[in-house]
């Protein structure tokens, strides 16, 4: 089996949702504490002993029946693969936040400028239809809008590499208007529309959604 790096930074459950993961999982590891999304990911690949390396986010909670067992076929090792988690806020299904898997060489000698890593990383990127997590980024309001600002950006900017416009504006929509009543939910929606906000307009960096200093500036300014 491939090795599994859970990557943790500052998150508020992220003990716990480290000790779930080990309790099920005894050859887990942990990269903790390393400034920057790409930074901590080249770290988490180093630390791999395997050609191929599942990555799970501190804010991931495995449901059951996922079981890390999948092993692609030979010419499929150089592939990214993203699976599916579930939103807590809005009941979205689909990559952001979910377990992916992959290729500890090209995760070593990433770009790191880009703006969305996972689908950077390589030409190849395959959707696993299974669910893997659920995303619990609803910890806090500043948790939650900040998982929500980051997504909608990049959703917005049309940044993310083979993204179809058709399904991304539907997420958006999901994002923006739904989850009221869920836990932070508010903050998910505002942070929701604040990202959307960001990510349309063409004069704004949006390589700053990966720095958390300035994402605090932005939501307790």
């Amino acid at each position: 089996m491939y090795d599994i790096i859970f990557i943790s930074y500052n998150e508020p459950h992220a003990d716990d949702n480290w000790i779930s993961l080990k309790n099920r999982f005894r050859y887990a590891k942990r990269v903790n504490g390393i400034k920057g999304i790409h930074q901590a990911h080249i770290e988490a690949a180093r630390i791999a002993n395997t050609n191929m390396f599942w990555v799970v986010d501190a804010d991931a909670i495995i449901v059951d029946s996922f079981d890390f067992s999948y092993i692609p076929s030979l010419n499929e090792q150089i592939y990214v693969h993203v699976y599916t988690s579930i939103n807590p806020i809005n009941d979205l299904q689909y990559g952001y936040g979910g377990v992916k898997l992959l290729p500890k060489q090209l995760t070593i000698g990433m770009d790191t400028n880009t703006t969305d890593m996972t689908t950077s990383l390589s030409k190849n990127l395959i959707v696993m239809d299974e669910i893997s997590n659920i995303t619990a980024f609803n910890t806090g309001p500043f948790e939650t809008w900040k998982s929500a600002f980051r997504e909608c950006a990049k959703l917005a900017s049309k940044t993310i590499m083979r993204q179809n416009d058709e399904e991304t504006n539907e997420r958006l929509k999901t994002w923006t208007t739904v989850g009221h009543d869920r836990e932070f939910g508010e903050y998910a929606i505002r942070g929701a529309r604040a990202g959307m906000e960001f990510g349309l307009s063409s004069s704004n960096d949006i390589q700053l959604i990966n720095n958390f200093e300035w994402l605090k500036d932005q939501f307790y300014g």
